[in-house]
């Protein structure tokens, strides 16, 4: 497997490049440098295999074309000058004292700064202005982004010389430690290493990964927004974390090889797992069936077969929403509407839940007819907007010329 080339200058054209250029802008405007690096680091979609990555399973993401943009530039001192464009709001403090602020958003850019101190790194001071369109609660992983584009900015200013995936762990366990929201390597893997028109088979386990082309003629990725928000840091994400580490604590005394529910087979779940606690056991039925899900999908995806994909993604759906249960109304009401439609090959919720969005492929052609049906329907039923996203696959974090 060749590793993507992170320092490839992306080709800043349209919604991108205007994005580079306001935060270069803006970045100008507070600081005297007019020079600083700029930093593209993409949210991401997952095609299938949702809360397996933290079970050790496989998942099958993607980056997308809407990103954060980072500007940065170091200081002669060791204090931290942090913007949030979008937020309009502005971070002071000092790079040896790093502590939780009651702002949060600064936390993720802190929590990265920590972890690569403690990797033994010695970091200055800097200025840093970032602004993204990345829909925030949708499920699209704006905070990954945010941690990828921190590291990959202070590993370039600094000269850390950090590997790809030396940054891809520091910046999860940023999330995991300084955050406090137990993800997964999923989102920040494929915000790293995102390549342009496919998909990115990983294996949580071992870090293994294999690029499947997905670029289909006539086909995108339609996101339906419920704009029902939801937030990752919620007890109910950690919840579903300790139940499948309950379910593998049933299982090891008969299997001691047995390290997480990557290992495990539903003919275990059901002898040893079931008779002892039914909701535990459906917990870890979702994950080891969607673990199979998506080996046989990316099978589909080889052999051009879109329509059996599809119809895995509905099954992954079904699995969120009955036995998993982190799905919600909204986007159960989404999935249902379009079950039946000729124009939509797959659909399910996405991210970690209770809010956010749909992933459906689409036929190009069909799109604006299910816009057209799905938007007064969900309005009446759930009396909320309906936000339409369209994607295409993108280049993992790069630097950015303008």
């Amino acid at each position: 497997m060749t590793l993507p080339d992170q320092r490839t200058m992306m080709n800043t054209t349209g919604q991108s490049a205007s994005l580079s250029s306001r935060v270069k802008e803006k970045f100008q405007s507070l600081f005297s440098d007019d020079r600083p690096l700029l930093v593209r680091s993409p949210g991401r979609v997952n095609l299938i295999g949702e809360h397996t990555d933290y079970n050790n399973g496989f998942v099958l993401p993607a980056a997308i074309d809407k990103a954060i943009c980072m500007a940065v530039s170091a200081r002669a001192d060791k204090e931290l000058h942090i913007v949030s464009m979008d937020l309009d709001s502005s971070y002071h403090g000092s790079i040896d004292r790093l502590e939780r602020s009651p702002l949060h958003w600064p936390d993720y850019l802190l929590g990265v700064i920590q972890q690569i101190q403690t990797l033994g790194h010695e970091l200055g001071g800097f200025n840093c202005v970032f602004g993204g369109d990345i829909p925030l609660g949708a499920g699209m992983s704006s905070s990954a982004a945010l941690e990828c584009a921190t590291a990959f900015a202070l590993n370039e200013v600094f000269e850390l010389r950090l590997d790809p995936l030396t940054m891809v762990k520091l910046s999860q366990k940023a999330e995991n430690v300084f955050v406090g929201v137990q993800c997964g390597i999923m989102d920040q893997f494929a915000s790293m290493f995102g390549r342009r028109n496919h998909v990115i088979r990983l294996d949580c386990q071992s870090l293994e990964y294999v690029y499947f082309p997905f670029n289909t003629e006539g086909i995108r990725i339609v996101l339906l927004d419920s704009n029902v928000k939801h937030s990752l840091a919620s007890s109910e994400y950690n919840t579903r974390r300790l139940q499948c580490e309950a379910g593998v604590r049933l299982v090891q005394p008969h299997y001691p090889k047995v390290s997480s529910l990557r290992d495990v087979t539903l003919p275990m779940l059901e002898t040893l797992v079931a008779p002892v606690d039914a909701l535990v056991y459906r917990r870890c039925r979702y994950v080891v069936e969607e673990n199979a899900r998506l080996l046989a999908g990316t099978e589909d995806l080889q052999q051009g077969d879109l329509e059996a994909f599809g119809r895995k993604m509905f099954a992954s759906h079904e699995g969120l929403s009955r036995d998993y249960e982190v799905s919600c109304e909204e986007l159960d009401f989404l999935v249902d509407q379009v079950k039946g439609d000729p124009g939509v090959i797959g659909a399910r919720m996405m991210g970690g839940g209770f809010g956010g969005c749909t992933i459906n492929l689409v036929r190009e052609e069909t799109i604006d007819a299910l816009v057209e049906r799905l938007t007064p329907l969900y309005r009446q039923a759930m009396d909320k907007e309906l936000k339409v996203y369209i994607g295409r696959i993108e280049n993992g974090t790069s630097l950015v010329i303008i």
